[in-house]
């Protein structure tokens, strides 16, 4: 790749071009799951300007991009594996990292709530791409944003954590605590309230 194909490529990752993936993944495989995106996306660009080592572009787009795999139907474990290699194959390498981190606040396959419908083959991958991850703040900020973000809305923490345990029958601890911690951190990140700036 030569420079200018490097800049024209950099360049089109815009928030404008993430909408635009965000709208015809939507056309795809219609669904709740839209609106929620974009409202993980709107708490990401809230903290993300309260916070002045995060762009608050990126945190947008990384926001509306997390869930992308599911542009390809109603899938479980799949979307975040389907949203990574769709995400890396189109050049979205920072929004691709996020599309696997969201689910796994403790970089560990068992933080996953819902179905393993991956063939065995692309969940070795998965583990493997987990594994060799360090997180950064984009991954932190999405898996908080994520654990607030229904489609109708920003909600309490606890609100959302007790909707999913009541449709999945569980919830796992360490991950209840895990987005507790995140919330708190971000509180002393922010030096606010997080309810206060993203509602």
């Amino acid at each position: 790749m030569n420079e200018k194909q490097r800049t024209t490529s950099t360049e089109s990752h815009t928030l404008t071009a993430a909408k635009v993936l965000l709208f015809e993944a939507g056309k795809q495989n219609p669904g709740p799951w839209i609106r929620h995106s974009e409202f993980v996306a709107e708490a990401a660009g809230k903290i993300a300007s309260q916070c002045p080592d995060l762009d608050v572009e990126q945190a947008v787009i990384c926001g509306l991009l997390h869930d992308i795999g599911r542009r390809y139907g109603v899938t479980y474990l799949a979307h975040v594996y389907d949203g990574y290699r769709y995400l890396m194959e189109l050049g979205w390498e920072r929004a691709a990292r996020v599309a696997l981190s969201h689910s796994f606040n403790l970089r560990q396959m068992e933080d996953y709530i819902g179905k393993f419908d991956l063939e065995d083959e692309d969940q070795k991958v998965l583990e493997e791409l987990l594994g060799n991850m360090e997180y950064d703040e984009y991954d932190y900020l999405i898996q908080l944003c994520d654990a607030i973000a229904t489609a109708e809305g920003i909600v309490p923490l606890n609100e959302r954590m007790n909707d999913v345990k009541s449709r999945y029958g569980y919830y796992p601890q360490e991950k209840w605590d895990r987005n507790i911690a995140l919330k708190e951190y971000f509180e002393k990140k922010m030096g606010k309230p997080l309810y206060e700036v993203v509602m």
